[in-house]
């Protein structure tokens, strides 16, 4: 494609990446990535997908901006607590890049409306804050073949992981089923270090970028996990299993069902 003078200087150092360049570039410009949560996890990943040019932006969220939220979620300012989050996000990813196209979903994502919102995107990213979506966007997305990144945080703690559906480990096959009610703790209840969103939010959008552009490998068949404490990062080899529930050979989940939402950071 043709790149306006803007463009040229706005993504100046993309095109001088011979990993990305033009061709990466416009690949960008064309993609449609959605990211589900705009709190502390979605709050880097949509700033850095909006600087870098992803062409069309989905937002979901249901929620309104907290004054805790600010903590952490460093796309909302103090002006805008009361705020729905997605209307939010949508003012500062417009003041960053005017050019990115803006679909807010102000919606809480279920089994009745998922599949119809992820297929018209080319990759997701699972920002959320709770198992029972996290486990939903697995769900959707393998039965859809639809790219995501899964990444969840507490405490000091990250962890994260890509997954190509049909190609590469899934959700499920680290974690077969959501944990016991109240068997982890919420944020709330046992704390989040701001940064950690940053850190994590970030290694989630430059897998939706290498997804996007072709460039480096991705978190596939791995889940990374890290400790800010120490800042020791640890990388789990994983395996697409057999016997999966979702994506295994004879899978048992074959509908999309809700489970109890419960607020939550991380396994």
């Amino acid at each position: 494609m043709n790149f306006t003078d803007e463009q040229m200087d706005r993504y100046s150092r993309h095109l001088i990446l011979k990993e990305v360049g033009p061709e990466g570039q416009s690949r960008l410009l064309r993609a449609r990535v959605l990211v589900v949560g705009t709190g502390g996890l979605g709050s880097p990943v949509s700033l850095y997908l909006a600087a870098a040019g992803v062409g069309t932006l989905g937002l979901v969220d249901a929620d309104v901006v907290d004054i805790s939220n600010l903590q952490r979620q460093i796309i909302h300012t103090t002006a805008d607590i009361d705020r729905p989050k997605v209307e939010s996000a949508q003012a500062k990813i417009k003041a960053i890049n005017p050019d990115v196209v803006i679909e807010p979903w102000l919606l809480y994502l279920d089994a009745s409306n998922i599949a119809d919102i992820i297929r018209q995107y080319d990759f997701v990213i699972d920002g959320t804050d709770n198992f029972a979506t996290k486990f939903l966007i697995n769900d959707a997305c393998v039965m859809a073949g639809i790219p995501f990144s899964h990444g969840g945080i507490l405490r000091f703690d990250g962890q994260t992981m890509t997954v190509l559906p049909g190609r590469s480990a899934c959700y499920r096959c680290c974690f077969p089923a959501p944990p016991p009610a109240k068997a982890v703790p919420s944020c709330s209840q046992a704390g989040i270090l701001g940064a950690v969103a940053g850190m994590l939010g970030t290694i989630q959008a430059a897998e939706a970028l290498k997804f996007i552009t072709g460039a480096g490998t991705l978190l596939t068949d791995t889940l990374l996990t890290f400790d800010a404490k120490t800042m020791n990062f640890r990388r789990v080899k994983l395996r697409k299993r057999p016997d999966c529930p979702v994506c295994g050979e004879h899978p048992s989940i074959v509908e999309l069902h809700d489970f109890e939402r419960e607020t939550c950071g991380m396994r």
